[in-house]
């Protein structure tokens, strides 16, 4: 009998573990099984790895979905296919980490009416908590469905990982995070609970309670207490799966999708009672507050859903328009710059769109008004990478990540850059092919024994063409991919066009043609140099720039004040004082302010910091009290929903814009 050697026998089942780690799949493939190792090198390229690093005239390597190399002395793998990126810019492809995406919208609440009979507890089968609102229990993953409608979209402006949660009710379980390849969900999913989410938005509940924000804070809160009894596993209690996994999610990231500047610090409050710290979802209003918002220490999810212009052309339309919301249209989109200038650290989503092409717009208009592209760029990659746990996956270009970035035409934010590509998982998603070998500069066009300047300049998309000759009256150019239309009309042909067409070659265009006399003919069009410089976008930015923007006002609205309003020490002179007490009226009497309370009152009381105001002539009297109002309430007041509400605040609902609205 043959012995087999030890060595060999080792040797024998690495080479077989080998080929089964390769080969082994858990789906099954209804076709010829033909694995690829899908080995790309990306040369010549400016690559962005981050906001801080770039790259010129670098190579970006990647194998089987994620990142080999990337670097300026890059050797490039022999079984590589090379794609040539000279001139072109690759980035990280963009993360929101706030998102729906492939989760299933939450039904629609019926309108509520008073006929129905009252609903107080859940109707949701199972070992669950009381309320509906509270869905701690919700894991996105086991719901999540790749849709590649929504996907392509998302792909089309750059992103191409998202963290995707169920927007539905106050605690909203835990959200995952997936690629926007075009695959399997098992293949897609990244993190199957990434976060914990809240809101102050009851959701589809059809329960009584609550019905106000005073309701839906109080009902949060009793849930920390609740979920924190639970911990010590009490008998009475039983199983309460929503408890237990509000306790289980606690470990994760907390995000709390507050959508106001005031809601920031109601949600802030809330956490910090319970020693939560909350990555904050913004309303986009922040900038009226910035440094009541920069106090949480909270990091923000900052959208760039600016508000639509109003129509104010029908005057009687116009009247019912006020100037907070015209002040707020104006201001909208100064919010992510006012972030950066605070200090506070953000990411960008695209949550709230209605429409995905303008989220460039938006975020170049955000640029404009005072975002820098470094903090840009920082927010759609690194920063939600960071926050959402990601950063060794995605993010930047690093060796070992996945292979997620974009190619573009240029700087990613200038006005007329393009997105080619979208790399997902090391799969291709081409979102243009028009542009990716620029063709603009100046030509030499060489048509029978005439000679021409042609210059081709304009979008790298959609360049246009200009025929430089004092015999030309009219030149039309075309790009479909390689092939070249041109259409010029010469005065010497009595206003008929001459029509060329030709393939676009290595600094040469070639083709034939038609003369406007009728004559066949060759033509090329050879390059010499670049084309000027297309200033018209660069000049539009600058005039917005420099436009004059409104201010933010205390509080907010058209007559608001420049300032908060300041404690300072106030003299009133020579006033009738109605004291409301047994020394009666007072006439002639100065009273002095100091601190907030009054110091004294008397006749030629006097002090040296004091803003005198003359009372001679008029009355002081202590002001008139109310003993139930509502100002500066928001959100709704009577919470009639629950027949116990000990636990409601009434300090969780004051809104201080509407007790500055009440003083003046």
């Amino acid at each position: 009998m043959k012995r087999i050697r030890i060595p060999q026998l080792l040797a024998a089942l690495l080479l077989l573990a080998n080929v089964s780690v390769k080969a082994q799949a858990t789906y099954p493939l209804n076709d010829v099984a033909s694995p690829k190792e899908g080995c790309y090198a990306f040369i010549n390229a400016n690559i962005v790895k981050d906001a801080q690093n770039t790259l010129q005239n670098a190579t970006l390597v990647i194998r089987q979905g994620k990142i080999e190399s990337v670097g300026t002395g890059v050797s490039i793998p022999k079984d590589a296919v090379t794609v040539d990126c000279k001139g072109k810019y690759i980035y990280p492809s963009f993360i929101d980490m706030y998102s729906d995406y492939g989760s299933q919208p939450p039904a629609e609440r019926p309108a509520f009416n008073f006929n129905r009979v009252t609903q107080p507890l859940s109707n949701t089968k199972g070992a669950y908590g009381w309320n509906q609102a509270i869905k701690s229990e919700m894991d996105v993953s086991r719901i999540f469905a790749v849709d590649e409608t929504k996907a392509k979209d998302l792909r089309g402006i750059g992103f191409g990982t998202v963290l995707t949660l169920q927007m539905d009710g106050i605690s909203r379980g835990t959200g995952a995070i997936v690629t926007l390849a075009n695959d399997k969900e098992n293949k897609v999913m990244l993190k199957e609970k990434a976060t914990a989410n809240f809101s102050f938005n009851k959701g589809t509940s059809t329960q009584d309670y609550p019905n106000s924000l005073m309701g839906i804070i109080a009902l949060l809160r009793q849930n920390f207490l609740d979920a924190q009894w639970y911990k010590t596993k009490p008998a009475t209690e039983g199983t309460n799966l929503s408890l237990q996994a509000f306790n289980d999610n606690l470990s994760l990231p907390q995000i709390f999708d507050a959508g106001d500047k005031w809601n920031d610090l109601r949600a802030d409050k809330v956490g910090d009672e319970f020693g939560v710290q909350y990555i904050i979802k913004a309303g986009g209003n922040e900038y009226q507050r910035i440094n009541e918002v920069k106090a949480t220490n909270a990091s923000f999810i900052v959208p760039l859903s600016f508000p639509q212009p109003m129509d104010v052309e029908d005057p009687t339309d116009a009247r019912f328009v006020n100037v907070a919301d015209l002040k707020h249209w104006e201001m909208a989109p100064t919010n992510p710059g006012v972030f950066e200038k605070a200090g506070i650290n953000f990411a960008l989503t695209a949550n709230g769109l209605k429409d995905m092409p303008s989220f460039m717009t938006n975020l170049r208009k955000a640029i404009q008004l005072g975002l820098s592209e470094t903090k840009a760029l920082d927010a759609l990659t690194k920063i939600p990478a960071t926050l959402i746990g990601i950063y060794d996956k995605a993010g930047s270009l690093d060796a070992g990540k996945l292979a997620n970035f974009i190619i573009t035409s240029g700087p990613v934010f200038a006005e007329n850059t393009v997105i080619y590509q979208n790399w997902i998982q090391g799969n291709k998603y081409t979102l243009k092919d028009d542009g990716w070998k620029d063709i603009r500069g100046v030509y030499t066009l060489a048509l029978n024994s005439d000679n021409y300047k042609l210059e081709i300049k304009g979008d790298v998309a959609k360049p246009t063409a200009s025929l430089i000759s004092t015999d030309t009256t009219k030149a039309d150019f075309t790009l479909n991919q390689q092939l070249v239309k041109l259409n010029f009309t010469l005065k010497k042909d009595n206003r008929t066009s001459t029509r060329l067409t030709g393939v676009m070659g290595d600094g040469i265009i070639s083709g034939t043609g038609q003369l406007g006399n009728g004559t066949w003919v060759t033509w090329t069009a050879t390059r010499t140099g670049d084309a000027p410089a297309d200033t018209s976008s660069t000049r539009k930015r600058r005039d917005f720039g420099d436009r004059k923007m409104g201010e933010v006002t205390y509080p907010f609205i058209g007559y608001g004040s420049k300032e908060i309003p300041k404690q300072e020490t106030i003299l009133i002179k020579n006033a009738t004082v109605w004291t409301s007490e047994k020394e009666g009226r007072l006439e002639n009497t100065d009273v002095l302010i100091k601190n907030g309370k009054i110091a004294s009152i008397g006749k030629n009381l006097s002090d040296a910091g004091a803003r005198v105001v003359d009372g001679t002539g008029k009355h002081l009297s202590a002001g008139i009290i109310d003993e139930h109002s509502h100002i500066a309430g928001t959100g709704g007041i009577n919470e009639c929903s629950q027949s116990v509400t000990a636990e409601v605040r009434i300090g969780d609902i004051i809104d201080p814009d509407d007790i500055e609205i009440y003083r003046q």
